[in-house]
């Protein structure tokens, strides 16, 4: 095996890899095995990786591996076949451009983490005081559904209504409490008018 068969390899597998990663990922292709490395790639150690709010992301992951694999085979590859360097130079410069290859997509990864995955507190699981709209017309003493946005995210839930009296669907509400999974709501137009 000479070097530029090995970078070649080196490319093929970080690149083939790299593609069949973002299918299954972007495109929800399923394959036929699931693998699971028996290891974790260092992220005990202090320093060893970027976290926010709980969440690691080791310097070591499937992605990073993959982008070094496919830039130091190909940087590698094309400095064997087109350059008259040294074969040590070309390993110097494969192995910069694979690291650099690895690092920009551990930023890219650390970052859409960092955008993400945020600190939740108690408080913001809290229904009460939610602002939404009714989507199951709720009968008088009986139950239908509400729908509001928490943090960004549309929910449902069971409502009745705080009086026992009716409300159609579409009315705006607030939730005044969260009991049993049950929200019990008022009109927001009558909630607003005992608060000025």
């Amino acid at each position: 095996m000479t070097w530029s068969d090995f970078y070649l390899f080196c490319f093929l597998v970080g690149f083939s890899l790299s593609v069949l990663s973002f299918l299954a990922g972007a495109v929800h292709l399923h394959l036929p095995v699931k693998w699971h490395l028996p290891f974790h790639g260092g992220h005990h150690g202090p320093g060893a990786g970027i976290a926010k709010g709980g969440a690691h992301l080791s310097w070591f992951n499937a992605s990073s591996v993959l982008a070094f694999l496919a830039w130091f085979g190909g940087t590698g590859y094309l400095l064997t076949k087109h350059s008259n360097l040294v074969a040590v130079i070309c390993l110097a410069i494969a192995i910069t451009a694979g690291l650099t290859g690895g690092w920009i997509v551990f930023r890219f990864m650390s970052r859409l983490l960092q955008d993400t995955e945020a600190q939740m507190n108690d408080w913001d699981y809290r229904h009460e005081g939610s602002v939404g709209r009714v989507s199951i017309s709720i009968p008088a003493g009986g139950t239908g559904e509400v729908i509001f946005e928490q943090h960004g995210v549309r929910r449902s839930a069971g409502a009745r209504s705080e009086d026992g009296s009716s409300l159609e669907r579409g009315v705006e509400v607030v939730i005044s409490r969260y009991e049993k999974g049950m929200a019990y709501v008022r009109k927001w137009d009558e909630f607003m008018g005992e608060k000025v």
